[in-house]
Formats: C-alpha cells, sequence, structure tokens
C-alpha cells in the first residue's frame, strides 16, 4: 500500500509542473491558486458525502486545520508561483528537494521525533542528484540580483510544505481522516486567496482556453484531490521524513515530460544525476540494509 501511495503521489506531482506553467499568463497567481482549491475542497466534501464519512471536524482540530490551510495551500503555492517568475524551475527544484531534510530537522525541533540517518542521507544524495540533473539550467544565473531573493521565496515556501506535513502529521496521530482535513484546510486557503485578492484589487476571473481550463481542472482533481491525499496518508503511514522523498523523485517525472513537451536535452551529467536520485531512495528506504537482513536470515 505504501508503495502505492508513493507512486500516485510521484506521478501526479511530476506532472502538475507542467499545468501549473501552462496556468501562467492572463489569471494572477493567488486567483488561479484559488480557483483550484476552492474546485479541490469542492470535490472532498463531494467524496465525503458519497463515503458517508463525518465531514465536521472535532473543535481541537481547528487550530491546525487553519495553520495547514494558510501554510499549506495558501503560502506554500505562493511562494512557488512567484519563485519561478524570478528563478529557473531548475533552482526551484533543487530548493524543494531539500523538504525531507527541513521534515526531519522540524520533526525533531517541534515534534520530538528521533532524526533518521537514513532518510537524511538519502535526501542529501537525492538533492545532490537534482543539482547534478538542472545543473546546467542553473548555471549563470547564482549571480542574477532576482535570484536570492527568489531563491529566498522559494524556500519559504518549502519551509510552509514542511509545516503542512507536521500539522497533518499531527491530525492523523489523533485519528484525523486526511480527507477530511485537506478538505477543511483547502476551503481555508482558498478563502484566504479569494479575500486577499480582492483587497489586492486582482481581478477574479478565469482564462476560458482549453489549455487553462484543463490545467485547473487537473491541478484541482488530481493534483491537489489524489495527490495530497496520497501524500499526506503516506505522511501518516510511514512519517513525514520518508513521504517527503517523493520531493526529490518527482522532479524526474517533470523532466520526462519536460522532455516531451519542451525538448529538455540529456547529458551525461543529468544520468550521474537520475542515478544519485534512484541511489537516493534506496537509501532512504533502507532497502539495501532490509536485503542484507533478509538474505542473512534465509
Amino acid at each position: 500500500m505504501n508503495l502505492f501511495l508513493y507512486a500516485v503521489t510521484v506521478l501526479i506531482w511530476g506532472t502538475t509542473w507542467i499545468a501549473i506553467k501552462w496556468q501562467l499568463g492572463a489569471v494572477p497567481p493567488p486567483v488561479s491558486i484559488a480557483w483550484r482549491f476552492w474546485l479541490a475542497a469542492a470535490a472532498m466534501f463531494l467524496l465525503l458525502r458519497l463515503f458517508k464519512r463525518p465531514m465536521k471536524p472535532p473543535r481541537g482540530a481547528w487550530r491546525f486545520l487553519v495553520a495547514q490551510g494558510f501554510a499549506l495551500f495558501c503560502i506554500n503555492f505562493l511562494c512557488f508561483y512567484y519563485a519561478e517568475q524570478a528563478v529557473p524551475s531548475g533552482l526551484v527544484a533543487v530548493v524543494f528537494s531539500t523538504a525531507p531534510l527541513l521534515n526531519s530537522i522540524n520533526g525533531r525541533l517541534f515534534m520530538g521525533r528521533p532524526l533518521q540517518p537514513s532518510a537524511i542521507a538519502g535526501a542529501a544524495l537525492g538533492l545532490a542528484g537534482i543539482a547534478c540533473l538542472f545543473l546546467q539550467q542553473m548555471a549563470g544565473h547564482v549571480g542574477d540580483h532576482g535570484t536570492w531573493p527568489g531563491l529566498a521565496i522559494a524556500f519559504l515556501g518549502t519551509m510552509c510544505f514542511s509545516a503542512g506535513n507536521l500539522l497533518s502529521s499531527r491530525m492523523q496521530s489523533i485519528g484525523l481522516n486526511p480527507l477530511v482535513t485537506n478538505g477543511w484546510a483547502m476551503l481555508i486557503g482558498a478563502a484566504v486567496l479569494t479575500l486577499g485578492s480582492a483587497l489586492a484589487g486582482l481581478p477574479f476571473t478565469v482564462e476560458l482556453t482549453p489549455r487553462y481550463l484543463g490545467a485547473l481542472a487537473y491541478l484541482a482533481v488530481p493534483g491537489s484531490v489524489i495527490g495530497f491525499t496520497a501524500y499526506l496518508t503516506l505522511v501518516g503511514r510511514i512519517g513525514p521524513e520518508r513521504a517527503a522523498y517523493c520531493t526529490v523523485l518527482f522532479p524526474l517525472v517533470a523532466l520526462a515530460v519536460s522532455t516531451v513537451f519542451e525538448g529538455y536535452q540529456w547529458s551525461p551529467l543529468a544520468v550521474v544525476g537520475l542515478l544519485l536520485v534512484v541511489a537516493g531512495n534506496l537509501v532512504a528506504f533502507d532497502v539495501t540494509r532490509r536485503v542484507f537482513v533478509r538474505r542473512a536470515s534465509s
């Protein structure tokens, strides 16, 4: 089951990058993100009704839900939309790939979780692999004046993503279903984005083109309803440190999509990066140790 949830998350989130890119243009990013989570929250509540699940969370969960909605379904996405306007997507991917390390550190600081050496070592290998994959794209941008503020925004977004992971883990530990918590947190995030857009005077419009509407539908249902439910369920099952390793692996899917749609050119260094990412997965999940123990015991 864990492998299935992991694969679903990687495949879906690995293909959302191209959908986000197709949304950039006439509609302001906060408005596009708000549309996405209004639709996703509606789909979540429809699923809960169809499955006859209780939809009202307990009173004690609201502080976690508000924090998760603000961090994971609002600030997180705003940061990455705006970071990609100033920084190449390769640099943003490298920053986002620090999520497993941040989850390990924040889990230790705020929840008293023990640090998992295999998860940290795997994340370090994966981060090195992502850097190799995007090194050519990153070259020549580090000295740009807009790069460092853009990287800082991307790091803030990754911190918010990590905070959302830990909040979901906390709510699942007290018995709350991710379908319920995601639905309410997405609704809160959408409401905050809508209010912020109105106060900023942004037009709450939609681009009536097949590309924009198709991207919106994909981001709302597979990208949000299925992707976040699978990922945050995985957080509850194996912990935020190992679950967050998806953030290292799904750029590989994004590169495969980019190869088809955008003409991404593979290089020997990129192949080395791919091998490092695969090795990082094996280390993060203790695959080699488990195989050795299994053979030793047989």
